[in-house]
């Protein structure tokens, strides 16, 4: 059987299933409650000096059916006091010594910094995370975003936090900054233990086309707010790969945020070199029995590859992540139609002629409108089999014998790349293309 704990900067865990620092933690009965569903850790909803919630608090983007797809909230950071907070600290660690309590904070002032960290840790407290992501309510008051888009000021918050913490430090990034190795390298510098991220990107979710006012709307007004969900994974993604395979960085421990729904998403963070992997949004959704199926998820993807503990694929994806400047310019696929499966929709050539290549047709007289597939024209972009409905209707084929390799890297050193505009080494010269009179073929 896999062994699914950790040891996260000197933070022990069951598992790599941590609650992020919001909502779902804002209690020690939730926190509790996720603890007996099988979550491994949680971060306590910032701490600070409490605030003042508004009504309403919350906005997402909904997608051909799917509720939720993108999630934006305007809460803030806790709006309970801090002795009932700390309260519900000492008596989680009681019921569940092994599991991992983080508390995330957020204050202003050195001496601040210095209290409540020793409150968290005497309440029992595995960890603090430095709240620096927070793009809306506290970044106007100097907090949050605000110091996380200034790596000197970070770097000094987490030396401060860094002289008061007896327990390992996390530094919580936001990713609403140009490049994300600015303040990793900051929180590096200070000495931070660890790092997570990503923290909400800052957005407006939609307009109330009768008051005009952005969602949520709160008495006729709004305000931007933090964006996470399925929707900004990706993004999550790539910033935890910059973190992960920066030389300066990469020995530093990296929880992943953003996005994390299923056994997969769990699994590929992890690929991308982070060493737990925090929720909000998934459980704000479908609630803490989520974890269970991300378990069992998990351990059997561990079981099908051989792998015992995490560690044994942490990372493993970042070796095959590079700059496109080192692709396989030799490398050649085209799309394939299993027509048994084609159900004659006709998306893919829609796409294709309106949005790629011109490289699929209709045949003239078809009944069944079963597209065909022009290899010569086909520049294998994948478009086609994206936008398929019917899975594995459409594969990409490797058309290439696999012993031929040029990058645009190597072109660029060997001189061989185009350097004029009308440089006949263009990759699309001699490519197929309609004329523009063809265009109109299309009138009715």
């Amino acid at each position: 059987m896999p062994d699914l704990s950790i040891d996260f900067a000197g933070i022990k865990s069951p598992n790599p299933f941590w609650l992020a620092s919001a909502p779902p933690t804002n209690s020690g009965y939730q926190v509790m409650k996720a603890f007996d569903a099988g979550w491994g850790g949680a971060v306590w909803k910032t701490l600070g000096v409490p605030v003042i919630n508004v009504s309403s608090r919350y906005g997402s983007i909904n997608y051909h059916g799917t509720r939720m797809a993108g999630f934006n909230n305007i809460e803030l950071i806790t709006d309970r006091t801090l002795a009932d907070n700390l309260k519900e600290i000492e008596e989680v660690k009681k019921y569940f010594p092994d599991h991992a309590v983080i508390a995330s904070l957020m204050v202003e002032s050195k001496k601040e910094w210095e209290q409540i960290i020793k409150d968290s840790e005497n309440a029992g407290a595995d960890g603090i995370e430095l709240n620096f992501g927070c793009p809306h309510g506290m970044c106007e008051r100097g907090m949050g975003s605000a110091v996380g888009q200034e790596p000197a000021v970070l770097e000094t918050i987490v030396r401060w936090a860094k002289e008061f913490a007896t327990v390992p430090v996390i530094t919580k990034l936001t990713p609403n900054i140009s490049h994300i190795v600015d303040p990793g390298l900051a929180a590096v510098r200070g000495g931070t233990d660890s790092i997570s991220l990503i923290n909400t990107i800052k957005s407006i979710v939609g307009i109330d086309l009768d008051t005009y006012a952005p969602y949520p709307v709160v008495d006729g007004k709004g305000t931007n707010g933090g964006y996470c969900g399925p929707a900004v994974k990706p993004i999550a993604m790539e910033m935890i790969k910059e973190l992960a395979k920066h030389p300066d960085i990469m020995s530093t421990p990296i929880s992943g945020i953003g996005g994390v729904e299923t056994w997969r998403d769990v699994v590929e963070f992890i690929l991308l070199g982070a060493g737990s992997v925090q929720v909000c949004t998934a459980v704000m959704h479908y609630g803490f029995g989520i974890v269970r199926e991300m378990e069992k998820g998990v351990v059997r993807f561990m079981k099908d590859k051989g792998y015992e503990t995490i560690y044994d694929f942490k990372g493993k994806a970042l070796p095959n992540v590079t700059e496109w400047k080192h692709l396989n310019l030799k490398h050649k696929v085209v799309a394939e139609i299993d027509e048994e499966k084609c159900v004659g929709c006709d998306l893919c050539y829609i796409a294709c002629d309106d949005g790629a290549h011109q490289a699929i047709r209709i045949p003239e007289g078809s009944e069944n409108r079963i597209p065909e597939i022009i290899d010569e024209n086909c520049v294998g972009c994948n478009l086609c089999s994206l936008v398929c409905p019917v899975e594995e209707c459409i594969t990409m084929v490797q058309r290439d014998d696999g012993t031929q390799s040029v990058t645009w890297d190597e072109r660029t050193q060997a001189g061989t790349i185009p350097t004029t505009f009308n440089d006949e080494r263009a990759g699309g010269n001699g490519h197929f293309v309609p004329t523009v009179a063809d265009a109109l073929k299309f009138r009715k």
